[in-house]
């Protein structure tokens, strides 16, 4: 299992372009046969624009059940948690 530490790129994810970047760093991880643990631990918020632009465009790359069975999720806050469930659940009805 690898894990994916969001921290590092701050407390606050809030913008579409640092979501894009974050997602372009993870899509290596992603392309190896590892687990991914998406560990959200220290961030404080993370925007819809952030959550749809780096989680849930991924599944433009794989159905929801390849990303669930291939990533798992750790630390986050009931409000961040909310945004990420948004945003794939948005983004799934979209690529469905």
């Amino acid at each position: 299992m690898v894990t994916f530490s969001f921290r590092e790129y701050g407390e606050n994810l809030g913008t579409r372009p640092l979501g894009k970047r974050v997602r372009e760093q993870l899509m290596p991880l992603l392309e190896q046969d590892e687990r991914i643990v998406l560990d959200f631990t220290g961030v404080n918020v993370v925007s819809n624009s952030f959550a749809d632009e780096c989680i849930a465009k991924l599944l433009l790359t794989m159905p929801l059940s390849e990303l669930k069975s291939r990533t798992t999720f750790r630390g986050l806050n009931p409000i961040a948690s909310e945004s990420v469930l948004t945003a794939l659940q948005r983004r799934h009805v979209v690529t469905a």
